[in-house]
């Protein structure tokens, strides 16, 4: 987190969203998988190769080349998604807390439709304190929280990579210190 220039009243954070290099990169092994499936199965009803470098000559349509056109469609439908989400950068926005203003707004971007964009307003007045939430284990969590007062946590950190722990408590005491009040869960 760092103020945002011009003002010191004002602390900025953006937040990434789903345009990360591992959705990306999981994307593009799904469609690429899904795709040799799909392939596969057309290939073993057509009768002949579809695609040159794959073999479909010794798998018959029913029940392998069904199946496998199956996987294709339903790993394709998956990608979809997947890319999809990418293009709408699901997730990201920022966080800004304007002393001036009096306010504490944490936006987001969702997925199409009426919701699309997810704006929380608050009077900084109604901040009660920064929350760490460390979880460690197989899946381990990292998450900052502000806690405000008829509103519980909200969670101001991307989901995703859990962030390195001294990552997380600078951002929480910068945070904590901009804010003027106090951190929980350390």
């Amino acid at each position: 987190m760092t103020p945002s220039s011009g003002s010191a009243d004002v602390f900025t954070d953006p937040v990434e969203g789903s345009r990360r290099f591992s959705n990306y990169f999981w994307a593009s092994v799904v469609t690429g998988g899904a795709g040799g499936f799909l392939a596969t199965g057309v290939s073993s009803k057509l009768g002949y190769n579809v695609l040159p470098f794959l073999d479909a000559s010794g798998i018959t349509f029913f029940p392998q080349g069904l199946v496998m056109s199956f996987y294709g469609v339903a790993g394709l439908t998956l990608s979809l998604y997947l890319w999809l989400t990418i293009a709408w950068d699901v997730g990201s926005g920022y966080n800004e807390f304007n002393k001036a203003n009096n306010t504490a707004r944490i936006f987001r971007f969702g997925f199409p439709g009426k919701n699309r964009r997810i704006n929380l307003t608050s009077p900084l007045a109604d901040v009660r304190a920064v929350r760490v939430e460390v979880k460690d284990g197989l899946n381990p969590r990292r998450v900052l929280y502000l806690c405000v007062k008829g509103r519980g946590d909200i969670p101001l950190t991307a989901i995703g990579q859990p962030m390195p722990l001294e990552e997380l408590e600078g951002r929480a005491a910068k945070l904590a210190r901009f804010l003027q009040v106090p951190i929980e869960g350390l």
